[in-house]
């Protein structure tokens, strides 16, 4: 396993970073128990969820995952210094979620009190901001004038911002959380943080984790050069799209208990006709080289320049297995070359 700087940071991450948010909902104690065990066992110390998290969200399901993990690390005190252990305050628009209220520095303090107890752990490593209190170009909302920046009261923003960062410098200082971090954000996001954690001494932000695969590679170039010249860790999430990528949901295909066969909060946005095309062309390729769809998705995201640890999710242990085994050996370049091309021709297929 190789190991790298998280930003500017001076904590050590594994490559692969492994998600939870199914754990409470297509996963119990025991699946998580297993793949946290393996993984662990794989060299991966880089561990991330969230409040909000069993996925998808539900007032009965919210605190799930990280409670899970809390029985983990109960019952295994002597793993949690192994661990990079990375959570994240939920945004707005959630009514059982302090009533769906902002971000806030109130609202970071009581989030971070609560996840600790729910963490069963005295600190959290990396603290991030799950989405962004305004709308952000994400889930769907990349197209032109889907949102209207002109609408954005910029200063307002910006006054909420540094009320975070104070809310973190707060919860930083009293030993609760290592560094802090964004997500689901933009350029201006995260420029606007650094500036505000210069003028006012407050906690810079050391990561970004964002929506990124080879169906969804919009953060490229603008967002990632902004991560490599800011020294911001970039973290893909999603990286085979939801589970698209290894070619279970073509031609229609629901299988049993599968994430597409739950309830989406944002629908099946990525489920369209240029989506398919894709991934048969994928499909294809890994066919053609002998590889798996998987190591195909998750080798390319891999050797992006500027990805610091891909986040991977598995509900069975044989998913887990084979998405580990993607990292081992990087793509050879006339894979990467036929990936180009279809890349070039479906740049943005959702």
């Amino acid at each position: 396993m190789k190991y790298v700087r998280l930003g500017s940071s001076p904590l050590e991450v594994s490559r692969i970073c492994l998600g939870s948010m199914t754990w409470g909902l297509q996963n119990n104690q025991t699946d998580a128990n297993a793949q946290l065990d393996y993984a662990q066992e794989q060299g991966i110390n880089f561990i991330d969820t969230a409040e909000m998290y069993a996925v998808p969200p539900s007032a009965d399901t919210y605190g799930q995952t990280e409670s899970i993990i809390g029985n983990w690390l109960a019952a295994n005190p002597s793993r949690r210094k192994e661990i990079i252990l990375a959570s994240k305050i939920a945004g707005p628009g959630f009514s059982y979620i302090r009533e769906g209220s902002n971000i806030s520095g109130k609202t970071v303090v009581q989030a971070v009190e609560a996840s600790l107890k729910r963490l069963q752990t005295d600190y959290i490593d990396l603290y991030q901001l799950h989405w962004p209190n305004r709308t952000s170009p994400h889930f769907g909302n990349q197209w032109p004038n889907t949102i209207n920046y002109t609408d954005v009261n910029a200063t307002e923003q910006t006054e909420q911002m540094l009320d975070i960062l104070q809310g973190l410098d707060k919860c930083i200082k009293a030993g609760k959380i290592g560094y802090c971090g964004l997500s689901d954000d933009t350029p201006w996001g995260i420029n606007q943080y650094l500036r505000l954690s210069e003028q006012h001494n407050l906690p810079r932000m050391v990561s970004i984790q964002n929506e990124f695969s080879l169906l969804h590679a919009k953060d490229w170039p603008y967002l990632i050069e902004n991560c490599i010249n800011e020294d911001i860790a970039y973290l893909p999430w999603s990286p085979l799209a939801t589970g698209l990528l290894t070619g279970k949901y073509q031609n229609g295909a629901r299988p049993e208990g599968s994430r597409w066969t739950f309830m989406q909060r944002n629908g099946l946005f990525r489920d369209t006709v240029n989506s398919s095309k894709a991934v048969d062309a994928y499909l294809d390729i890994a066919k053609q080289h002998n590889i798996s769809p998987a190591k195909l998705a998750l080798g390319w995201c891999n050797q992006i320049n500027g990805v610091t640890s891909t986040i991977i999710g598995a509900t069975t242990m044989a998913q887990l297995e084979q998405n580990i085994d993607a990292f081992r050996e990087p793509l050879i370049q006339a894979v990467l070359s036929d990936i180009q091309a279809v890349l070039k021709q479906y740049p943005m297929p959702f």
